[in-house]
């Protein structure tokens, strides 16, 4: 049996993650090793380590991280904290692989103390452009210290072998939360509503929002926007999804909590709502607004339309469901009057939504399992690519 390291730290990435968790637990060949780190461990954001426990998968190791701040320096101070918690698993345990998904700064500690204790790192969703935020960089750094990729898109896969990957490592496997949409059982409306204490409307809005952070002080003025347009707009009612536990998260979510707290008729906010609860509301609402990459890869799969506010997201690939706008009240204005019309929601009925692939979840622990049958070698080679110019 080989163990298989997977880290989860936020409630986004482990419901992205499920399948592939779910595939391992149940495999004659692999062990899971659970490894809930992050925002899984905070009140603040849930305590989402027990959503996974009631899904019944057991949890190798809880590593503590978070300090109670959300400023650049208790950001950093974190990563440290998650740095030696890390080496110290790794130590003890030693995984044969670790599973490593996306950009944010709870994996790129993870990465670290993997490569360090040299333990193979295999890497969900490289390759990818958000020009806005510093997962870009985080996510390239991953990129290079893991041995196997797997990324969203064909594009994506090509961007990975251009930072020196080996094309034979770079699968393209398209996105683990697409395959969540089509196979997952979702709630009817009138058990979803009672669930959460929510009554939808056919003008009900998704509003995710996360600081922007590779600008300074931005978060703020930027929801503020957002809450005004919504404010103007008195026949919308409103879903919130709290903010991640970035630099000035805490600003974004005590604004949503005082804008439920004052509009508590046709709004509510959720720390976290859960994988089958989220995906089970996309499905009857008018349109998602905010900055989330959920708006970009999983939201076209339901046929309606993103409002993506900012540059968190800029670079990303996207259908033709997803409006780019800028951060200003007018600009958020103009794309969410477009998105919320009947010519444009016509218009969406054919889209095809580039992070589709069938069987992705199946491909990753197929090939993990083949790359742990044969060994992983550690000492990887620069691919040099052959340019004409």
């Amino acid at each position: 049996m080989k163990k298989v390291c997977i880290i989860t730290g936020t409630r986004a990435e482990y419901g992205l993650l499920k399948p592939v968790i779910d595939k391992v637990y149940h495999s004659e060949e692999l062990e899971l090793r659970l490894v809930v780190t992050g925002m899984h461990l905070s009140g603040e954001f849930g305590w989402t380590y027990r959503e996974i426990e009631g899904d019944g998968y057991p949890i190798d190791a809880k590593i503590e991280m978070l300090l109670s701040s959300d400023t650049p320096v208790g950001i950093t101070k974190s990563m440290g904290v998650a740095l030696i918690g890390f080496a110290d698993y790794f130590a003890s345990h030693r995984p044969d692989i670790a599973v490593i998904l996306g950009d944010r700064y709870e994996m790129l500690a993870a990465a670290s103390a993997a490569m360090t204790a040299r333990v193979p790192i295999a890497h969900i969703h490289g390759g990818e452009k958000t020009e806005g935020a510093m997962d870009e960089a985080i996510r390239h750094s991953i990129t290079k210290m893991s041995q196997i990729h797997f990324t969203a898109t064909e594009e994506y896969r090509r961007r990975v072998i251009q930072l020196g990957e080996q094309p034979d490592t770079v699968y393209n496997v398209g996105s683990l939360g697409v395959e969540n949409v089509k196979n997952i059982k979702l709630l009817k409306q009138d058990e979803l509503e009672e669930s959460m204490g929510f009554r939808f409307t056919d003008k009900t809005l998704m509003i995710t929002y996360h600081p922007v952070t590779l600008e300074t002080y931005t978060a703020a003025e930027q929801f503020k926007n957002i809450l005004s347009v919504i404010d103007a707009h008195r026949e919308l009612s409103v879903i919130f999804t709290k903010a991640n536990a970035d630099t000035d998260g805490r600003i974004i979510n005590q604004m949503i909590d005082e804008y439920a707290a004052k509009n508590g008729e046709r709004c509510k906010a959720y720390a976290s709502l859960g994988q089958v609860r989220y995906l089970s509301a996309l499905q009857y609402c008018a349109a998602v607004i905010g900055n989330s990459s959920s708006g970009i890869a999983e939201v076209p799969s339901f046929g309606i339309p993103t409002v993506d506010v900012g540059d968190r997201q800029r670079g990303r690939l996207s259908a033709e469901s997803v409006i780019h706008c800028g951060s200003s009240a007018a600009e958020i204005n103009t794309a969410l009057t477009t998105a919320l019309s009947a010519e444009f929601r016509d218009s969406l009925d054919d889209i095809s939504n580039p992070y589709e692939k069938a069987g992705t979840s199946d491909m990753i622990v197929c090939t993990i399992k083949e790359f742990l049958q044969v060994g992983i070698d550690m000492k990887k080679k620069f691919y040099d690519i052959r340019w004409e110019i």
